[in-house]
């Protein structure tokens, strides 16, 4: 099992060991989700950043904790690309907010390191097919993530 996760620090603050952190933490989820080779990004950006994309791709002007971009999605009008066995699975995008991530850190009474991994599992669930869209789904994906983080060692104190 392999998953390759490129990380691109916009905001110059990020410590080696909080991308180690995330990238055992989403291994270890990779593993549980039966992801055998895949590939994904993370990149930390400034609330003014994640606003601007909020605004341009969901229509929402305002800042937010994290954004996905699952590219397995098919959207409308797309076609199931179909073939390329053995390659790595190319699941997504994942946009965090580290000004956001510090406040509901502070808000939740929680280290910064639980939060970042928090936001990290959340948006690599989504890149996995996981949404929170209706009561049933939110249901799913919610204790799913509850799970994983406790299994991992990050619950929520």
């Amino acid at each position: 099992m392999t998953l390759h996760i490129d990380f691109l620090d916009e905001t110059t603050t990020i410590k080696p060991a909080d991308m180690e952190l995330i990238e055992q933490l989403l291994t270890f989820t990779a593993q549980k989700e039966d992801v055998k080779k895949g590939e994904c990004s993370i990149t930390f950006v400034n609330n003014d950043r994640i606003q601007e994309i909020n605004r341009d791709y969901r229509q929402k002007d305002q800042p937010t904790d994290v954004i996905s971009f699952a590219m397995e999605e098919e959207g409308d009008g797309e076609i199931n690309i179909v073939g390329g066995e053995g390659l790595p699975r190319i699941l997504g995008d994942i946009i965090i907010s580290v000004p956001f991530a510090n406040e509901q850190a502070e808000d939740y009474g929680h280290s910064f390191d639980r939060e970042l991994g928090f936001l990290a599992l959340h948006g690599f669930l989504h890149l996995l097919g996981y949404d929170h869209m209706n009561e049933t789904d939110e249901e799913v994906m919610f204790s799913r993530q509850k799970s994983l983080l406790e299994e991992f060692g990050l619950p929520r104190s």
